[in-house]
């Protein structure tokens, strides 16, 4: 372990370099050089819609600007595509199902899969940074899991394409026809690939919708489409507001219909369906639990609540959002994930020291910033870590409530940003009251010692998803979805891909 002479600065100590013992503890002596990324996005100042294989202006006439939420500077335009725009997708989706994909041979379409997985991994770099630059998240976490997971689910989903007799043994496999899928904005890139990805190896085709706030790695995995040879049609990006992705909801030629977002919304767009013969998938809201009992690896839990609510700025429906921690070592833990967050950096995402990005909105981190007085109203001990904001952007340090009941609403309502609330419990029936008492079940975790107790709460607890001794770890042959209020059907794995066929 280094000691403290081994630190020496390059420059001579200044008196304004020396600080208290109790952050040389707590944090580094010095801050880090800057490490930006550096490699090239390579935007446009002007993106259309993809329609029909190639990029056709807007039936409206109007664009819409993309702004970087860690600088609020314009990162391009982008088309604002409406209901003309959406029925020309629709038409040109079904032209190249009925022309030959719905028909084509597994194998061959496999090939294109393969193509757009390769092609997606040697741009590896130019999407995360463009994803960062767009979303705020910082680049760690996109250069090393969500572009690397958005390739692994077209090479998985490319794997499938030429085995669906095996899907569902006894019967066969055969696609729908055109689906229509509505993407939100915390995983712009990895939405794209888990909704596209099995439609196309199904056989068939796709009229999307990215998030307002981040469709420019949408526009930009079109060019990797054309350059793959995607046939006209097999895949058609619409850009636009929320009211665009309901027209294309609610489009007559959607054979199925998936959608990820709100529960709020998701509710309007099933009111809209209702009656008509689509199928539909939904992957809603949440409030996850994390539960940590006084047997737990406690500083291996400590880091799994760190990565399930902060590191991705809380802006993901799995979130950690609600910890249920073991009276017995509930002030050891609070303790241990304070010193954890005071060493947490929170600015630039594109700087590769960043733990803590950028919120992707001014009106998100005005929702959160509401949902910390009321928090504070309510009665709940709110607590931040001393940090730096940057001046300019959309930037709020981690934050903690204890003193946390079931009746508060920062513990019942999903508040889509880094704040923790703190609830403890007795006996594992009062844990698995707590955390099953919501409207929402897409994820949960568990940490302890013990391997029936983990078996147990995995078949109490209403979720989705149950993590042990870990948390958000994905895998595109795991499936993924919700209970609830949090949705139904599933993505990723067998059962994803018997949502995008019909058995016969």
């Amino acid at each position: 372990m280094p000691t403290l002479q081994e630190k020496k600065p390059a420059r001579p100590i200044r008196r304004s370099h020396v600080r208290p013992l109790r952050e040389l503890i707590f944090g580094d002596l010095w801050e880090y050089d800057p490490a930006p990324e550096t490699a090239d996005p390579k935007l446009k100042p002007r993106y259309d819609l993809f329609i029909g294989g190639r990029f056709v202006l807007p039936a409206t006439g109007k664009y819409f600007d993309s702004i970087n939420p860690a600088n609020e500077q314009k990162l391009a335009e982008l088309a604002l595509g409406g209901a003309a725009d959406v029925d020309a997708a629709y038409q040109a989706a079904a032209r190249a199902f009925d022309s030959g994909w719905g028909r084509m041979p597994g194998r061959e379409r496999g090939k294109f899969l393969y193509r757009v997985a390769r092609l997606l991994q040697d741009r590896a770099r130019e999407f995360a940074v463009a994803e960062t630059m767009d979303n705020g998240k910082p680049i760690k976490e996109t250069r090393d899991f969500d572009v690397p997971m958005a390739a692994a689910h077209f090479f998985y989903h490319a794997g499938w394409a030429d085995k669906l007799d095996y899907v569902a043994p006894g019967r066969r496999m055969a696609p729908l026809g055109v689906v229509g899928q509505v993407i939100p904005w915390n995983f712009p890139l990895l939405m794209l690939s888990w909704k596209i990805a099995p439609a196309l190896a199904v056989g068939n085709c796709v009229v999307i919708k990215p998030a307002t706030n981040t469709s420019i790695t949408a526009v930009k995995l079109a060019e990797i489409f054309q350059d793959a040879g995607l046939p006209p049609g097999v895949v058609n990006v619409i850009t636009g507001p929320g009211a665009t992705g309901g027209i294309l909801m609610a489009h007559p030629a959607a054979a199925k219909i998936a959608f990820t977002g709100s529960t709020e919304v998701g509710k309007v767009i099933m009111r809209s369906v209702a009656g008509s013969d689509k199928r539909m998938t939904m992957e809603l809201g949440g409030k996850a639990a994390n539960i940590v009992f006084d047997d737990a690896p406690i500083d291996q839990a400590v880091e799994g609540i760190v990565n399930g609510i902060f590191f991705n700025q809380g802006q993901v429906c799995c979130a950690g959002s609600r910890l249920l921690v073991h009276e017995p070592v509930a002030g050891l833990v609070v303790a241990k994930l304070k010193q954890r967050l005071r060493v947490l950096r929170v600015g630039d995402p594109l700087d590769k020291n960043t733990d803590v990005g950028a919120i992707v909105s001014r009106a998100q981190l005005e929702t959160i910033q509401r949902y910390l007085d009321i928090g504070v109203k309510e009665g709940a001990e709110m607590w931040q870590p001393p940090c730096r904001l940057p001046p300019k952007g959309f930037f709020m340090p981690p934050t903690i409530f204890t003193g946390v009941t079931q009746s508060h609403r920062i513990a019942r309502e999903e508040i889509f940003g880094p704040v923790l609330s703190i609830l403890t419990f007795r006996t594992i029936d009062e844990a698995i009251e707590k955390a099953n008492n919501t409207a929402y079940g897409l994820s949960a975790g568990v940490w302890t010692d013990k391997g029936s107790r983990i078996l147990k709460m995995s078949t109490e607890l209403k979720a989705g998803v149950v993590w042990a001794n870990t948390f958000n770890k994905f895998d595109p042959a795991s499936p993924f979805g919700g209970y609830k209020e949090s949705g139904f059907g599933r993505e990723g794995g067998r059962q994803g891909l018997l949502d995008y066929g019909k058995l016969i």
